[in-house]
């Protein structure tokens, strides 16, 4: 019912360089390599059901097909043709083995983000491949797109929806898709950045991937003969803020929610204050932009955990002399395992926790409070999370790097939790004070009021997708009240 659709095809836009990079040569024999996990020979009949390191996001790549989107680039970069071919193989041999609905098949085959991401990748072959069957393929896709039933507005996995029907409607001649995809992916986005440019989905790396998508967005709608509208231009310029502040020194975006401690975001215009308080629920600082040595910090609030976001409402993160200290948990993936979980929870973070009550998830924080000087900010934040009042009090102050933190609870008592870099070991301890330090010499000193109960436990924090290093935890004396100094030097 789909073939009448060829008859109105126009050219296709085939932005080729979204695709990932592969290894053609691998490719083409017939490994791949998805998420930094080990190539997979797939063999000459692929079966698509096959998930060989039990790892989701490697299944998602697998359905995706983007990989065989990248050799239709190949092709179109250096003429090969085998490499056209083997992309036309591979993409009749996934539409011919994953009816939807279709008994057996992989749950990843429909998954509303792997058509998202498939559906360009076979608009790029139509460009040199053309059969019914793949003609029908793209419509179903095209259907599916535009159905509201799974679309996902506010979310990057709408935004890739949204990419995606614009180029299938725009291949089939259905210019009521691609109109659809302009006014969904323009209203999405002023519901998934506010004003300020922070990103609702609670994790700057994500801020990052909703950048470089939107401007694949951007250049598939001026290919598709329009403007793109003012609002959506807008919300990916005050966008460029957030990924900015929330980019450390060392080039690497803070590890904040579902943001890998590795991944970078370099390049990105910085022009303005050091301090940046955004209200979703972020205060980015640091003494100087464009200087590795710089002290950085981060401080979280705002509204409650939502999609990529983790329970790290108090939380802070904090470097100094060019030397991360205060790091957290992080991300490490999106396996369900007890790992990933502690990794969202409260523990995994720099916060206040209370011994006395019940964790409310999705609690929000507020900032009551904040001072910003040119040597030194304070803030002050409070929630009930716990169905008590806390409160945590943070002073940075710049020149003789220093950071002050009181954390208080209304009733009962608390312990303060310090994760630290992975680089740093404990070289002393007395009561009240721990002294860490790295092999280069750098010394953090952690003073703790009061002092009697202090602990130093074993953590293992995140350094990268699937990735996790041993640190140490700096576990505060039960109090009402606990006062944390650290100080960093050398």
């Amino acid at each position: 019912m789909f073939w009448r659709a060829r008859t109105t095809s126009v050219r296709a836009i085939c932005l080729s360089d979204q695709f990932p990079t592969i290894k053609p040569e691998e490719v083409m024999d017939g490994l791949v390599t998805f998420v930094g996990l080990p190539p997979v020979r797939l063999g000459p009949e692929i079966d698509w059901t096959a998930n060989p390191h039990g790892n989701r996001s490697w299944a998602l790549n697998l359905h995706s097909l983007r990989w065989a989107g990248r050799l239709v680039a190949e092709y179109e970069r250096t003429g090969e043709r085998r490499c056209l071919d083997r992309a036309a193989t591979v993409a009749d041999h996934w539409i011919r083995s994953n009816p939807r609905h279709g008994r057996g098949v992989s749950e990843w085959a429909w998954a509303e983000h792997a058509v998202a991401l498939r559906a360009p990748a076979l608009v790029c072959l139509s460009e040199h491949m053309h059969t019914k069957l793949l003609w029908d393929a793209l419509a179903e896709h095209g259907e599916i797109l535009a159905s509201p039933v799974l679309y996902r507005e506010g979310h990057n996995h709408g935004l890739d929806q949204d990419i995606a029907l614009l180029v299938v409607g725009c291949r089939l001649g259905r210019a009521r898709w691609r109109d659809l995809a302009v006014r969904r992916m323009t209203a999405s986005a002023e519901v998934a950045i506010d004003a300020q440019g922070a990103l609702h989905e609670q994790a700057p790396r994500y801020g990052l991937y909703v950048h470089r998508r939107l401007g694949v967005a951007l250049r598939a709608i001026r290919e598709s003969g329009a403007e793109p509208p003012e609002r959506l231009v807008a919300r990916r310029r005050a966008l460029e803020s957030y990924v900015a502040h929330a980019t450390q020194p060392d080039g690497r975006l803070v590890p904040i929610g579902d943001s890998p401690a590795d991944a970078r975001a370099d390049g990105f215009p910085h022009e303005g204050p050091v301090v940046r308080v955004f209200d979703g629920g972020y205060v980015f600082g640091r003494t100087a932009w464009d200087d590795p040595r710089a002290a950085y910090y981060s401080i979280r609030f705002g509204p409650g955990r939502r999609l990529h976001g983790h329970e790290d409402h108090l939380g802070l993160t904090y470097s100094a002399k060019g030397r991360r200290i205060l790091v957290e948990a992080g991300f490490h993936s999106y396996e369900r395992t007890g790992y990933v979980d502690w990794t969202r929870s409260p523990e995994a973070h720099n916060v206040p926790v209370p011994t006395a009550g019940t964790f409310r998830p999705g609690t929000a924080t507020r900032l009551t409070g904040s001072s910003i000087g040119a040597s030194s900010q304070e803030f002050e934040l409070a929630d009930d999370a716990y169905g008590v009042r806390r409160t945590r009090h943070v002073l940075v102050h710049h020149g003789a790097d220093l950071l002050v933190v009181r954390d208080r609870v209304a009733e009962g008592t608390l312990r303060s939790l310090w994760h630290f870099d992975p680089a740093l070991k404990v070289v002393s301890r007395r009561e009240g004070a721990v002294v860490l330090g790295d092999d280069d010499g750098f010394r953090v000193t952690v003073l703790q009021f009061p002092g009697d109960g202090q602990a130093v436990r074993p953590a293992l924090v995140s350094t990268g997708y699937l990735r996790t290093a041993e640190a140490v935890t700096v576990l505060s004396p039960e109090a009402p009240g606990v006062l944390t100094v650290i100080v960093p030097s050398g």
